[in-house]
């Protein structure tokens, strides 16, 4: 079959980008923008004089990095970015690019610099305008190399104790850099001097929001769609929740959605998602009971990855049937967001696997069709905004992340009806807890696992040989880096209690405090 195009436009007014020079932060940088309202994009450091004049930003931001800048081999951008008239702003690593390229001199610092500092600001007129901070303020460094001379025409407007030369400006040219990251929340004035650099030096008007999102991508949609139809896989997650209310709002009748019910879901989510598509937004829903076809292909199955390998071409088998079902259908809809799309181009390239991921895997490849994506340029908070926005309940938007294979990847070892039944009971209680503790939404995601052993008890007068639950939860701001979430002794205790006493085959609850990394949040 023919290779399939993507439907997608990044065409917007203001723009910022973001180039990558490997910081762990270069993503929150990107999202600390959107976040003051004006749209950003974040791209390697390598970026094309051509790539970047054809998206004409109103700013560029380097982002810091862990190399140094006088090494061998070290990422440097292309050196006529300095003279494109486009306000720069470098951070950490990027201040240092800034120096090195234009005259001024980078040295391993004499005593290196993490964590908390205070910061004297010397110049207050732009960068540092407005923060009522009384000449000093609190900020966040990680940094190796510091500057030891100022590049040509340049001044220094701010410094710190270990760091003479701490933040500079060519107020000329718009060219500024910070040796600290504002980008981060122990940076005390952080936003406010991000907002400094887009709006007092950039000129940015600011305006991106979910409203104003949903507004260009219904009117981007209808005119790549015209009058032919979608397909979406709605399963009832928040990225595909959202992203079907949004095409059903451009499209409506256009739109058919398909919900496979894998038997590998928790419970009652299947009942939930037909009672809100196809009973009260009345969607086009084609729902296909499908547990036997999975379970029986699972069946005896233990590594993690034969079973998403398993599941995922069992999905798009049963996913191209239905669809070839329904006819006339040129497009299908994906809920791809945008750290998947810089994933494969950031600094560091395609990450190793740790896991196959399935999100509708393998679809574009195998089906002649049109890929419509209009996700790709949203943070998952951001889609959460847009379900806001256009009117989703509040339950379908906070809800936690949930892996493409399900249960079958929270059962660790082989997958059976019965272990199924004991792993969505005790899942369900000890969802249902935390949000009776209002802890719910403060937790990024929370589950249960099965563990493959048993363990002795006693229940009553008896012995007792069952199974464990291990219960995991996470706070995080996108999954990238997580810290296991502490729950008052109390709750848990309650949890445990309820899920021994309510979920028959189940003896004993432990609770998983690893953090992310070294662990993965989900543990297959």
């Amino acid at each position: 079959m023919n290779q399939q195009s993507s439907i997608n436009s990044m065409q917007h007014q203001e723009l910022i980008l973001v180039l990558d020079f490997g910081s762990q932060y270069s993503q929150l940088i990107a999202r600390r923008v959107r976040e003051l309202g004006v749209y950003s994009e974040l791209h390697p450091f390598n970026l094309s004089i051509d790539a970047i004049n054809e998206r004409k930003p109103k700013g560029i931001i380097l982002s810091g990095g862990p190399s140094s800048v006088y090494e061998e081999g070290s990422p440097h951008p292309a050196s006529e970015i300095f003279d494109l008239e486009i306000p720069v702003l470098g951070i950490c690593y990027g201040l240092q690019v800034i120096a090195y390229r234009l005259g001024g001199e980078v040295n391993t610092s004499v005593r290196r610099e993490y964590g908390q500092a205070e910061l004297f600001i010397d110049d207050d007129a732009d960068l540092f305008a407005n923060l009522n901070e009384k000449g000093r303020t609190n900020v966040w460094m990680s940094h190796g190399d510091a500057l030891t001379k100022l590049p040509n025409d340049f001044e220094r407007i701010a410094h710190s104790s270990n760091s003479p030369i701490c933040a500079i400006s060519n107020k000329g040219k718009k060219i500024y850099g910070v040796q600290f990251h504002p980008e981060v929340v122990h940076t005390t004035k952080g936003k406010e001097i991000i907002g400094n650099f887009l709006f007092k030096i950039a000129g940015c008007q600011g305006g991106w929001n979910a409203g104003s999102f949903i507004e260009r991508k219904s009117n981007e949609i209808q005119s790549t769609v015209g009058k032919q139809n979608v397909i979406c896989a709605l399963s009832g997650g928040v990225d595909s929740s959202v992203l079907a209310v949004l095409l059903h709002k451009a499209i409506g009748e256009q739109l058919y959605c398909i919900h496979i019910n894998n038997g590998l879901m928790r419970k009652n989510e299947s009942e939930n998602v037909i009672k809100l598509y196809r009973d009260t937004y009345r969607f086009n829903l084609d729902y296909v009971d499908a547990s036997d076809v999975f379970l029986s292909r699972l069946n005896g199955i233990s590594d993690p990855e034969r079973k998403r390998k398993i599941i995922g071409e069992t999905f798009i088998e049963i996913f191209e049937a239905e669809a070839n079902k329904i006819g006339r259908v040129s497009f299908l809809a994906q809920g791809t967001l945008y750290p998947d799309v810089i994933e494969s181009t950031s600094f560091k390239g395609p990450s190793h696997t740790i896991k196959t991921h399935h999100n509708v895997g393998g679809l574009p490849e195998k089906m002649n069709l049109k890929l419509l994506e209009p996700f790709r340029e949203l943070f998952k908070d951001e889609v959460r905004a847009v379900g806001k926005a256009l009117g989703l309940p509040k339950e379908f938007i906070v809800r936690h992340p949930f892996p493409g294979p399900g249960l079958a990847v929270r059962i660790l070892g082989d997958i059976t009806k019965d272990k199924l039944i004991i792993l969505r009971e005790a899942d369900d209680i000890f969802i249902s807890e935390l949000r009776k503790a209002r802890l719910y939404e403060i937790i990024w995601q929370a589950f249960a696992v099965l563990l493959p052993v048993q363990t002795v008890g006693v229940m009553g007068d008896q012995r007792t040989y069952d199974n464990v639950i291990a219960l995991r939860a996470v706070t995080s701001l996108d999954g990238m880096t997580a810290d296991w979430a502490q729950i008052p002794q109390e709750i848990l205790s309650k949890i445990s209690s309820r899920i021994v006493n309510e979920v028959r085959g189940v003896n004993r609850v432990v609770y998983d405090i690893s953090s992310k990394p070294p662990s993965t949040i989900e543990w297959e």
